[in-house]
């Protein structure tokens, strides 16, 4: 799965106001972000590495609020500029935001309208896709954050195309990025789209990270069903089609269950799921055919059949599209990792666990990468104060 998206014309072709540079780069920082997401873009663009062969980034950090910042472990950061910094940038990253239900300051998003419509590229990481929502900076454009909060983002801003799958999201001057580590991924899409690949791939050496990684967030998904979906009628439905993967059904027959119009049920499903109901499905039936495929010794063609797919070819199809790799393959290199003692010996399949409406999950002994790499701006300990973050 591609991790950019094709970035609007009328995006890239954004001009800079005089006053801004292209190389500098502005990171905006509140109480209460974690420090791992804040440090990302610190690290990347705050720390000369021309010596590695990757060009030289100006770093302002800047706070969007008044000081001092307390984040993860009751550590406190004083910034060393204000919003008025971020006049001068050409790049604004925004790599957290306290708490997805609580409104940022609004001094804040006035600074981030002000740089968008200058010609500045905005960058949101993990959460920090909400306070670009709350500018109004992501209407009618895709995006993605970490998929445990891609419900909430896409029902509180329903005029946003949530994709919970990706990595990260370049819409020419707005971009958005997973979780975590996906952070690091698309700081270094940014320093690739600035310098090429060579520069890149360079700091990925210094990072010792991957230049690029495949596939999306699906293996990391939890399989629950979000708070927002079990409260609701529709909650009845999404249960019955986990019940009925094995069966041949389409999303019109989601819609009559819930006696709604096809075009109704489509948008009352994304309002809840953010994923359209189609891809949710898809979705479901690989999920089942992944376990299948760990816990059976079904053919590739039985497992298409008890997944509810038409055909082999469209498992095939599928399962390469949102995993990367044929169905026999990643048969062949799920059961590679696990010992001789705890493969099926029987053809008959494990109990599938609860699926939530966004899940794939990643493999026995695959986590997410985390690799942690900070940089300290201003920092001092305040062992009293609680711990913040997340």
């Amino acid at each position: 799965m591609s991790h950019d998206s094709t970035a609007a014309p009328e995006a890239a072709a954004r001009k800079l106001s005089g006053r801004r540079r292209k190389e500098i780069v502005a990171v905006l920082l509140f109480s209460g972000g974690p420090i791992f997401e804040s440090s990302i873009p610190l690290s990347v663009f705050g720390i000369d590495r021309q010596d590695a062969g990757v060009p030289r980034y100006r770093l302002l950090v800047c706070g969007g609020e008044e000081g001092p910042l307390r984040t993860t472990g009751g550590l406190e950061l004083t910034a060393p500029h204000g919003l008025e910094a971020i006049s001068r940038a050409g790049t604004v990253v925004v790599p957290a935001w306290r708490s997805i239900t609580a409104p940022p300051p609004e001094e804040a998003l006035d600074a981030l309208r002000r740089a968008h419509e200058e010609g500045a590229r905005i960058v949101g990481l993990c959460t920090g896709a909400f306070v670009l929502a709350a500018a109004g900076l992501l209407d009618g454009r895709p995006a993605t954050t970490h998929w445990m909060y891609a419900p909430t983002l896409a029902k509180r801003y329903p005029s946003v195309h949530v994709d919970p799958r990706e990595l990260f999201v370049d819409d020419g001057d707005v971009l958005t990025s997973a979780g975590t580590a996906a952070g690091i991924d698309l700081c270094l899409h940014i320093v690739r789209t600035d310098h090429g690949n060579e520069a890149a791939g360079a700091l990925a050496r210094r990072l010792v990270v991957p230049p690029r990684r495949s596939g999306g967030q699906e293996r990391y998904l939890d399989r629950s069903l979000p708070e927002e979906i079990g409260a609701d009628p529709l909650a009845e439905v999404v249960a019955w089609a986990l019940e009925h993967l094995h069966e041949q059904f389409d999303v019109e027959t989601l819609a009559a269950r819930a006696y709604m119009s096809r075009r109704t049920f489509d948008r009352r499903f994304r309002s809840l799921t953010g994923s359209a109901p189609l891809q949710w499905l898809i979705t479901q039936r690989v999920l089942q055919a992944q376990r299948l495929l760990e816990t059976s010794d079904y053919s590739v063609d039985e497992v298409a059949g008890r997944c509810g797919f038409r055909s082999p070819v469209a498992l095939r199809g599928h399962f390469r599209r949102q995993l990367g790799s044929s169905p026999a393959a990643y048969r062949a290199a799920y059961r590679a990792r696990r010992p001789q003692s705890d493969r099926p010996d029987t053809p008959e399949p494990a109990p599938l666990p609860p699926a939530g409406p966004l899940a794939v999950p990643y493999p026995e002994g695959v986590l997410p990468m985390q690799t942690r790499r900070t940089a300290t701006v201003g920092l001092s300990a305040s062992l009293p104060g609680p711990r913040t973050g997340s």
